[in-house]
């Protein structure tokens, strides 16, 4: 072999060593590039989530609109007098300014308030989430001595017979919409919870 150079073991060792830089070169830019990946999917990831809540958002304020214009009335048919509804109230503790609960519907006469939560597809800790806020209008209420009595009611654009069951279990009037009016689901012997 002319020209060739002989293999020695400080020549194998150096492309050992020249092979092993590549490579850990490599790595760290590939590790690099990995960083920069992740970084632009956590982005794209926080603009997908305020989409996503935006949506929901809408979806729900849909659901309002839909059950606000004929709640009273239904209401009104089972018995009930209510003269106002509120939409959108936030419930504010005066002192600390500090928002305690948000009501999306509010109903009241002399005698009784309903609160009604609407979603667009309700679940078990809506129901929950919403026992906890009639308890806040409670205590509301009994500090400014308001002797009227507090009931709940969920209301969905879709809800399932599980979350109805559940609704009733806890002593809420179930509200779905069906077409362009709403109906109140009440089961027999069906006694709503009074706070």
């Amino acid at each position: 072999m002319v020209g060739a150079e002989a293999l020695t073991f400080e020549k194998v060792w150096e492309m050992f060593q020249e092979t092993g830089r590549q490579m850990k070169e490599d790595h760290e830019r590939q590790m690099k590039e990995n960083d920069r990946q992740m970084k632009e999917l956590k982005e794209q990831l926080k603009e997908t989530d305020r989409i996503v809540g935006d949506l929901g958002n809408r979806f729900g304020e849909l659901a309002e609109h839909l059950v606000a214009p004929n709640i009273k009335e239904k209401f009104n048919e089972l018995g009930f007098t209510f003269e106002r509804i509120y939409q959108n109230l936030a419930i504010t503790d005066f002192s600390t300014k500090r928002c305690l609960a948000e009501i999306d519907l509010m109903m009241e006469n002399g005698d009784i308030v309903i609160a009604v939560e609407v979603k667009a597809k309700p679940v078990q800790k809506d129901i929950d989430k919403h026992i906890e806020r009639i308890e806040v209008l409670r205590r509301r209420a009994d500090a400014r001595n308001d002797t009227r009595k507090f009931q709940g009611a969920i209301a969905g654009a879709i809800m399932t017979d599980e979350v109805r069951d559940y609704t009733h279990s806890a002593g809420f009037y179930a509200i779905e919409q069906t077409g362009d009016t709403v109906k109140i689901n009440i089961p027999k012997d069906f006694k709503p919870r009074e706070w």
